[in-house]
């Protein structure tokens, strides 16, 4: 017996977009879209009516745009599991981190390939964080010109190999290529990411990646 499908909610403005990707990922076994919306308010209401595992959120859209619709879902108590991954046109920093700071899991540009957004659907599903590779670039180049930032306490409760894992986590790597770098089991690499989520309060992965970018973790490796 399969699996049941992870359930899509597609948000976006351009009703030829919403039909597309929706034609592409129906046409998977393991993905299904549950419901569309074209603007703000309709994603939040539909995404609280329809719970779907994962929202494919743009952001520029007409009544209430879609950090602010991230904010609310990723907010709503009631809808625990549910993740965002955005998916934008626009590689705009203000952007980035507005999505990340209300609680978006991924961001994927619009020019990504019909295989690597099926992937960061899936991925953004398992609670693994999702950036597009110009997207890592510039949080990298954002955080490298900040001031040298103090490391928070928090961190200091690490071990060393957690402090690794959470390194590699900020590069945006799975946890089959984490393994793979730090030559650990997968299932080690799961443990390790739960301590980290338990010790730094983070809800997933994704901030996971904004504790290590403003720790200078990142940029000083």
């Amino acid at each position: 017996m399969s699996a049941t499908p992870v359930r899509v909610l597609i948000a976006d403005d351009q009703p030829l977009l919403r039909h597309s990707l929706a034609l592409l990922i129906d046409a998977t076994d393991d993905l299904t879209v549950v419901g569309q919306a074209a603007t703000g308010r309709e994603t939040v209401q539909r995404g609280r009516e329809l719970r779907p595992d994962v929202v494919l959120m743009d952001i520029r859209m007409p009544g209430g745009d879609g950090i602010e619709a991230t904010r609310q879902l990723t907010g709503d108590r009631t809808l625990a599991g549910q993740r965002v991954l955005v998916l934008s046109m626009f590689e705009l920093d203000e952007y980035v981190y507005a999505a990340l700071r209300a609680g978006a899991s991924g961001f994927l540009l619009k020019d990504a390939e019909p295989d690597q957004l099926l992937d960061a659907v899936r991925r953004t599903h398992r609670g693994e964080s999702l950036f597009a590779p110009r997207i890592v670039t510039r949080l990298v180049e954002h955080y490298l010109d900040r001031p040298a930032v103090r490391r928070p306490r928090t961190l200091d409760r690490l071990t060393e190999r957690e402090t690794e894992v959470l390194v590699q986590v900020a590069r945006g790597l799975s946890n089959d290529e984490i393994a793979g770098v730090l030559g650990i089991s997968i299932k080690t690499v799961k443990t390790h990411i739960g301590n980290l989520l338990a010790k730094l309060a983070a809800r997933d992965r994704a901030q996971l990646v904004i504790t290590a970018y403003e720790a200078g973790l990142v940029a000083a490796r």
